[in-house]
């Protein structure tokens, strides 16, 4: 008997919803990064275990939407939630309780959604008995059918999380093949890992400001030897921000190409010779079309 288990990870922006979807898929399908709002769209993560598929819906983070952009993220965490056998709460124990959370429980509310509760980052307690007050907080909002404290980056309480969200699978077919990680394309895993190269390298706010887009992917044969040509093009809102991606004599642009060619060769299995271009779109975060054609919006 075939069973599946939609499963939508949500919490506010840099809780650790990410991180946690690569921890129980197995491998990564969702890029990570310290700043805010690195995820922009709704990636589903597979993982078939026996006759179980989970499918988990790694959201962006809940913010106050200022751009159209935005919008269209909040939205995506809002539909999201609809239709789950169960959602996860992503909470940071150094963070108080925040407008962010508070609305997702209502949402959840709403719906009647059987939700578990994670606490993340439970290393960075000095004290331990500090979770015991954060627990109650949390628990005095809402009545989660789990309640368990977690770091996900030192695998402190993850190793049984899988069997406790089996109990939430419901008979019926598979959705996905059972080989696959993602539903997402290449090309999209492609830009996504060039962006989260982006994130990495650069300060503050210009990596919220752009975009990639993979405009060329071509396979070819050089002996025996499988090359990929992929087309990369970095959409940023201002000239002085292109300046800055590209910088001094190309150097920030060649070292975000070449730690990005490391995982997509990783990704794809095969030598990849990536080449990166940066386009000015000027406020482009509050284009609809724009956005649409990206598919940066949900249908």
């Amino acid at each position: 008997m075939t069973k599946n288990a939609f499963i939508a990870i949500t919490g506010r922006p840099n809780a650790g919803k990410s991180s946690l979807t690569n921890l129980l898929v197995g491998e990564k399908v969702s890029i990570v990064s310290e700043k805010p709002q690195t995820t922009r769209n709704r990636i589903n993560g597979v993982l078939t275990r026996g006759d179980t598929q989970f499918v988990f819906i790694d959201t962006p983070g809940m913010h106050r939407a200022r751009t159209k952009l935005s919008e269209h993220m909040v939205k995506s965490i809002r539909t999201s939630v609809d239709d789950v056998d169960c959602a996860i709460l992503m909470a940071d124990v150094t963070k108080k309780i925040s407008p962010v959370e508070e609305q997702l429980i209502r949402s959840f509310a709403q719906h009647g959604t059987d939700v578990i509760l994670l606490l993340n980052k439970v290393d960075l307690l000095k004290d331990k008995s500090d979770i015991l007050p954060i627990i109650s907080q949390y628990s005095a909002l809402y009545d989660f059918a789990e309640v368990i404290p977690i770091s996900v980056k030192n695998r402190i309480n993850t190793d049984g999380l899988l069997d406790m969200l089996e109990k939430y699978a419901v008979e019926g077919e598979h959705f996905f093949p059972d080989d696959i990680a993602t539903d997402r394309t290449e090309r999209f895993m492609c830009s996504e890992i060039v962006r989260e190269k982006i994130l990495w390298t650069m300060n503050e706010e210009i990596p919220h400001g752009t975009a990639v887009e993979i405009e060329s992917f071509k396979t070819r044969m050089k002996g025996d030897e499988e090359i990929i040509d992929i087309g990369a093009v970095i959409i940023c809102e201002r000239d002085s921000h292109k300046g800055m991606i590209i910088g001094k004599g190309g150097e920030r642009l060649k070292q975000i190409g070449s730690l990005a060619r490391k995982d997509i060769e990783e990704l794809l299995g095969a030598k990849v010779n990536l080449q990166c271009f940066v386009k000015v779109k000027e406020d482009w975060r509050n284009r609809d079309r724009f956005i649409m054609d990206m598919g940066l919006a949900d249908e």
